[in-house]
């Protein structure tokens, strides 16, 4: 079977949320040295929004809410409290919006940006939410500027960084795996 005639099944699927899952756990290597870049850079957002276009909102959410677990579980980073739930819930956001609008919106160049935008929008706010209610329960409280801060202003490398590669990478592997495209 040719890979032009490859349909998209249940077990394709999970490999590629699978691979995303493996990325989530390796590409943070490439910015561990220095914490202040990796943090800028959300490496770990990446694949996650990669799955949701790839995958669909179902497994994207999944990917999203156990890497940061995961990647504690075996590397010690993020620390979990308050930083690892709050990606948790930010990157299940990404994952399930990112997925969910691109299968929703007509197939163009402009929908993967409206998802991709979309997606982090509500990613970044609900990470607020989840920080602002874990502050009520640790030592440390969460104001506004430390919203504004940790999800906008020290985040622009990354957002940059995001908006620029992932319609990239999006538009490369659908055209390269024929049966991405199929995933509607």
């Amino acid at each position: 079977m040719t890979a032009s005639k490859t349909a998209r099944t249940p077990v394709l699927v999970l490999v590629t949320a699978a691979i995303c899952l493996a990325l989530c756990m390796v590409l943070p290597f490439l910015t561990g040295q220095i914490p202040e870049i990796g943090s800028a850079l959300s490496p770990m957002h990446i694949p996650v929004l990669l799955c949701g276009f790839l995958c669909g909102p179902a497994y994207a959410a999944a990917v999203g809410a156990v890497a940061p677990l995961l990647r504690f579980a075996l590397f010690g980073m993020p620390p979990i409290f308050p930083t690892g739930v709050a990606m948790c819930f930010e990157l299940a956001t990404y994952g399930f919006l990112s997925g969910w609008l691109y299968r929703r919106l007509p197939r163009s160049r402009a929908s993967i940006y409206a998802a991709l935008i979309a997606a982090m929008l509500a990613g970044r706010v609900v990470w607020g939410a989840v920080r602002a209610v874990l502050s009520g329960i640790g030592a440390s409280p969460f104001t506004w500027a430390a919203f504004l801060s940790g999800a906008f202003t020290s985040a622009v490398p990354g957002i940059i960084v995001h908006i620029v590669l992932i319609p990239i990478l999006v538009m490369a592997l659908e055209r390269a795996l024929p049966w991405l495209r199929t995933g509607k």
